[in-house]
């Protein structure tokens, strides 16, 4: 079912494990000109085009790209009670972790009268994707839009596929979230062309550009936040999801294999990889997906994630190995099921988000762990954290120095300012200590 990679008794270096890690063949730039032209279509013709490319790419032409306001508050009544309820305590949950990620302004001096000052100022307006697809993720309307508020964004907009069976609006399930937290500036766009459409505005719809881009999609969505980079600020370009367990042979086997396939369950393209140097651990977890695959309801999907080359059991000599694979790999969800995961953890660097113990599975972060479940994949884990308040703050130094201080500091700016021929430098220096 899922195929085997035996490391033991090799040292390949990092970049030799880096060609070893299985991926799956999805490439961003294959994408980008499909979507280079939907930006472009979008930016020419607006509304007309975001409504065009609804019908031809989702199947259904919406009566309105723009959701009007009682839209929203009437699917926020429409929510059932056990939704709500769940909703509300994921808000509650995923507002206090990004409050603990809120840096604090700090004054650094030099003595009397120079100082810096440490500055956080938020983006004034955020574009937040949901995307539709395979599933409603309306835990994904949660994970986005907290972290702004959070940061002190003070204009938010939400995007969304629209959708055949709802008559080309968006899922009811991501409206009536967006409403409960108070967003009422909705879209019913998708794809590539509501990335550009956030990023340059369509006047039309009384859309203005913002100036970060946040939240998961598929590949044209990648490519897309890749081309508008630099227009916009952009979380990162997620790309299918992944799940990386590393467990030695005190693990369960069925936990590890129900884990596994709860993030195959997403994507045909999903990666799901066990690292262990257990091979009877291995051998039963392969018997337990053989055996629970064809139990899940999208099995299917599951299958041919579980079958593809993005998905492994991979065989290491000890953890200390397990732990330098997993770091090269730069997983977007980590697992550690170990007989003490600490240990695990001291060697981990690179991962979006790390689930320790056998009671810490990745769908709970999915919904109410209280972490973010926007996370980096293909490797992006590496270099790039997951979405978060700091997702939407700038740092900013204020530079503040008094006569005094700066005569302190006039002959040092004066020599260093020669040294690098810039004489206007040291000018703007000198100046303020003679007569014009």
């Amino acid at each position: 079912m899922i195929k085997t990679i035996d490391l033991r008794d090799l040292k390949p270096s990092r970049a030799e494990l880096l060609a070893l890690v299985p991926r799956s063949l999805t490439d961003v730039s294959a994408a980008t000109e499909i979507a280079r032209e939907l930006i472009s279509d979008v930016r020419e013709r607006g509304e007309a085009a975001l409504l065009d490319q609804a019908e031809r790419l989702d199947g259904v032409r919406p009566p309105r790209v723009r959701l009007d306001v009682a839209d929203v508050a009437a699917a926020v009544r429409a929510l059932s009670v056990p939704i709500r309820d769940a909703l509300e305590e994921a808000i509650a949950r995923v507002r206090a972790t990004s409050e603990a990620q809120l840096p604090t302004s700090r004054i650094t001096t030099f003595g009397p009268g120079a100082e810096v000052i440490q500055r956080w100022s938020p983006v004034a307006r955020a574009g937040l994707y949901v995307p539709g697809g395979k599933a409603a993720y309306l835990s994904s309307v949660v994970m986005n839009v907290v972290p702004a508020q959070v940061a002190g964004v003070s204009s938010v907009a939400l995007a969304s596929p629209a959708q055949r069976q709802f008559d080309g609006s968006i899922h009811p399930a991501i409206l009536g979230a967006a409403g409960l937290l108070g967003i009422d500036e909705v879209y019913a766009m998708g794809g590539a062309g509501a990335i550009g459409a956030f990023a340059w505005g369509v006047p039309g719809l009384s859309l203005d550009p913002v100036q970060v881009i946040t939240g998961p999609g598929n590949v044209y969505v990648a490519a897309a936040k890749r081309i508008v980079r630099g227009q916009v600020g952009i979380d990162a370009e997620a790309g299918p999801t992944e799940i990386l367990v590393i467990a030695d042979a005190t693990a369960d086997p069925f936990l590890i294999a129900t884990d596994l396939i709860s993030q195959a369950e997403h994507d045909e393209l999903a990666a799901a990889v066990l690292v262990t140097d257990s091979a009877d651990l291995a051998d039963s977890v392969q018997a337990e997906l053989a055996r629970l695959v064809v139990l899940t309801p999208h099995s299917a999907r599951v299958d041919i994630s579980l079958r593809g080359i993005q998905s492994a059991l991979v065989l290491v000599d000890d953890m200390a190995a397990a732990a330098a694979f997993s770091n090269v790999y730069g997983p977007e969800h980590l697992e550690i099921q170990t007989a003490d995961p600490g240990d695990v953890l001291d060697l981990i660097e690179s991962a979006g988000a790390i689930f320790l113990g056998p009671h810490s599975p990745v769908s709970l972060g999915d919904y109410l762990a209280g972490s973010n479940h926007v996370l980096p994949t293909g490797g992006q884990a590496r270099f790039t954290p997951g979405l978060g308040a700091h997702t939407f703050l700038r740092p900013q130094q204020v530079i503040r120095y008094d006569r005094d201080a700066l005569k302190a500091v006039e002959d040092k700016v004066v020599a260093l300012a020669t040294a690098e021929d810039l004489p206007a430098h040291a000018a703007a220096i000198t100046a303020r200590f003679s007569a014009n």
